[in-house]
């Protein structure tokens, strides 16, 4: 994926539209350069209670966590004093605002790259599981601990977006602590490829959430949802959330992307290491009028698009979020069928040909359908299994084309025999945690635990 800007003071001032839409244009990139990056978040709980652990303390924590896990090169990142992240070239290990740890990869050429990257960090986890006794949780949410008694991780954009949440949704913290997905990120040749590329990990969403559902369990109960991850979504922020209509009927994505996210309210402005608020100013009010005699420039712009949360999004490459958190041997799954489907164009329009009939009305209602039912959710008078059946198959030959290749001559179609058999079956991976739950929590956070 591109390198955005970093640093506000040092990047140029924005003069005007035709800049926003560069952005996205400077993402551009020849096949040969096209990657994959793959992003994992994982719940962290007491290994022996199930509970979600505080930022520091005497016992197990993210802190402890953090620090075990900065060797071999990792670097730690500092926000007043405490450690909440570390680097490794283009990789890093976050945090999200409940303690979720979240691997961020680096740019693979292969899908066989993304799963040894994935390998050696469950490798980690496993070693720091055992030193802390702690589990990491290959689920779409945090199961047993109470919204109300979840942490909050010491960062500055937290504490700034935890206050705007409560005023533009019921779910907003919800999705923030508790909440776990599995991401990737895809490269685009041109304008034409970003708009079909988007469009088609929108429509695909539905299928997505049926065939990745894996949040059943929520403060300890059942929450009568495959994916309650992907309901909360449906409450969190209307105006930064969602499908995105526009990407089903523009052909200029890039102008009608930059259009959407200047009207977004924006969370905050950096500025020497200080967030400064806003106070509800959208990004085109800012661009116009500026903020403490402040300008809006790139780096603010770059910063502005990570904090739209639509099902797919735009920023100098394409990030497809629609998937909760997978169990341990499904996580390249994800990544691998979406790569299948977008880094070849013959399978990109056999899925149009598939999903894009649908009415935007029928993609939000089987959206939820998919959340709350999984693979048996229904279209008319089909089942989504059937849909996500050609999905899977279409994925596989867009991989048996592309030709990626290990060490003992196997294809990327490798990282799909799982998914398929559990969707040829009509299982989402909620249905087996849902079994290991009804034993009791506890086999939960054993059947769910990394190893």
């Amino acid at each position: 994926m591109s390198t955005e800007a970093k640093s506000p003071e040092l990047s140029p001032e924005i003069r005007g539209l035709d800049d926003l839409e560069a952005h996205f244009h400077a993402g551009s990139k020849p096949r040969p350069a096209w990657r994959v990056g793959v992003e994992y978040e994982t719940p962290a709980v007491g290994a022996g209670t199930g509970d979600a652990l505080p930022y520091e303390g005497t016992g197990a924590c993210i802190r402890a966590i953090l620090e075990e896990m900065a060797v071999d090169g990792w670097l730690p990142i500092h926000e007043s004093d405490r450690v909440i992240a570390l680097r490794k070239g283009d990789a890093s290990i976050t945090l999200e605002p409940g303690g979720q740890v979240e691997m961020s990869g680096r740019q693979c050429e292969s899908m066989h790259e993304a799963h040894d990257e994935f390998i050696d960090h469950c490798a980690r986890l496993a070693s720091v599981a055992r030193r802390l006794s702690v589990a990491f949780l290959g689920l779409g949410a945090t199961p047993l601990t109470p919204l109300e008694k979840l942490p909050w991780m010491p960062k500055q954009r937290y504490r700034i977006m935890r206050e705007i949440m409560r005023s533009t949704g019921s779910m907003g913290h919800r999705m923030m602590q508790q909440t776990a997905t599995v991401q990737g990120n895809f490269d685009y040749e041109s304008e034409e490829d970003a708009r079909r590329k988007l469009r088609v990990s929108l429509a695909l969403s539905p299928v997505l959430v049926a065939i990745s559902a894996n949040s059943p369990v929520l403060d300890g109960k059942e929450t009568g949802f495959k994916s309650f991850r992907a309901h909360v979504w449906t409450d969190t922020d209307p105006r930064r959330c969602g499908l995105l209509p526009f990407a089903f009927e523009t052909r200029g994505i890039f102008r009608a992307y930059a259009e959407y996210a200047l009207d977004v309210p924006m969370y905050f402005v950096a500025r020497e290491g200080q967030l400064l608020s806003p106070e509800g100013m959208t990004f085109r009010d800012y661009l116009a009028k500026g903020l403490a005699n402040h300008r809006a420039t790139l780096a603010d712009w770059a910063t502005h698009l990570t904090t739209l949360f639509p099902e797919s999004r735009l920023k100098t490459y394409i990030e497809v979020r629609s998937a909760d958190g997978q169990p341990q041997d499904r996580v390249i799954a994800i990544p691998a069928l979406l790569k299948g489907i977008l880094y070849e164009n013959d399978c990109l329009d056999a899925i149009w040909d598939l999903l894009g009939r649908w009415t935007l009305s029928e993609r939000i209602e089987t959206a939820a359908a998919a959340a709350k039912d999984g693979l048996s959710a229904r279209v008319g008078r089909h089942s989504l299994q059937s849909y996500a059946r050609d999905v899977v198959a279409i994925a596989a030959e867009g991989l048996r084309r592309q030709h990626c290749l290990d060490g003992q001559g196997q294809d990327e179609t490798r990282y799909l025999g799982r998914l398929e058999a559990d969707v040829t079956g009509g299982i989402c991976p909620a249905d087996q945690a849902l079994q290991a739950w009804r034993n009791s929590p506890k086999s939960l956070v054993s059947f769910a635990s990394y190893r």
